[in-house]
């Protein structure tokens, strides 16, 4: 007769098996995404006037947006998706208006990042402001580490690294509720 854990589910491998399966399943979700974000930002903003540490830097950012948008439901990463791309959209307009007129200072990043945080309160879009803040100081560090690049590209190819790692979420999420529907059952 199998041994049993307390929770009904038999011992053994078949056992470890079964507990393995959801955090598994997320490590490899996970997985996936980031590769697959990471890679698809790269060859995509190749076409941008760029140099390798800055493709690099705009491919770790499409990453990260993915990873930041995954969330426990197919809703959840949505709405988080939407979240990020809003946000981005408002830090790279303002970074780019800021980079026009001023070049890269330790202290301009500070106040863009807390005029980008205000208009976010001011909007009612709290849910907004880090995102904001964390897109307008990604296209101002990468205007000091490539000055060449031209702001209003700049801070277009970082808002389109985060549409492509939201949408590599986004759709990784669709995808994987085929194969995992218990984690996303109602959603």
């Amino acid at each position: 007769m199998p041994e049993s854990t307390s929770e009904g589910t038999p011992g053994g491998a078949k056992g470890f098996l079964h507990r393995m399966a959801g955090p598994l399943s997320s490590a490899i979700l996970f997985a996936l995404v980031s590769v697959v974000s990471f890679a698809l930002a790269f060859f995509i903003t190749g076409y941008a006037p760029e140099d390798a540490d800055t493709r690099m830097i705009g491919a770790m950012w499409a990453m990260i947006s993915a990873i930041v948008v995954m969330q426990d439901t197919r809703s959840a990463t949505i709405s988080t998706a939407w979240l990020r791309i809003l946000g981005s959209l408002i830090g790279a307009v303002f970074s780019a208006l800021y980079l026009v007129f001023f070049p890269f200072s330790i202290v301009g990043m500070g106040v863009l990042i807390g005029l980008v945080v205000l208009v976010c309160e001011l909007l009612h879009l709290p849910g907004h402001l880090r995102l904001a803040g964390l897109t307008a100081g990604i296209v101002l560090v990468i205007s000091a580490v490539n000055p060449d690049i031209p702001p209003v590209i700049n801070a277009a190819t970082r808002f389109f690294e985060v549409i492509i790692g939201s949408s590599v979420a986004v759709a990784a999420a669709w995808i994987w509720q085929y194969f995992f529907p218990e984690k996303y059952v109602s959603n």
